[in-house]
C-alpha cells in the first residue's frame, strides 16, 4: 500500500488522516474525498473546504489548480451540508 505522503501529504495531513482510520492512498481512494473530509470535520471541526479540493485533487492525481470549476462548485455544495 501506498503512504498518504506519494500522494503529496505532509506530516500534518497524514497524521489527520492516520487518526481518522486512513492510512494509504489506496483506502483515501477507497473511501473518496467526501467521506475522507466528513471524518475530518467531524475530528477537526475547523476543517475547510479547500481540504476537500485537495483531497479531491490527490485522488485525481492532479493539481489543486487543475480542478474545473464544476468540479468545485459540486464539492462546495457538499461540504456547506456538512
Amino acid at each position: 500500500m501506498a503512504s498518504l505522503r506519494t500522494l503529496g501529504f505532509g506530516k500534518t495531513m497524514e497524521k489527520k488522516l492516520h487518526s481518522v482510520d486512513i492510512h494509504s492512498a489506496e483506502e483515501l481512494t477507497d473511501i473518496g474525498s467526501k467521506q475522507a473530509v466528513f471524518r475530518l470535520k467531524v475530528k477537526y471541526p475547523n476543517t475547510c473546504v479547500v481540504i476537500l479540493y485537495y483531497l479531491e485533487a490527490a485522488i485525481r492525481g492532479i493539481d489543486i489548480k487543475q480542478l474545473d470549476n464544476t468540479c468545485k462548485s459540486e464539492l462546495k455544495e457538499y461540504f456547506k451540508q456538512l
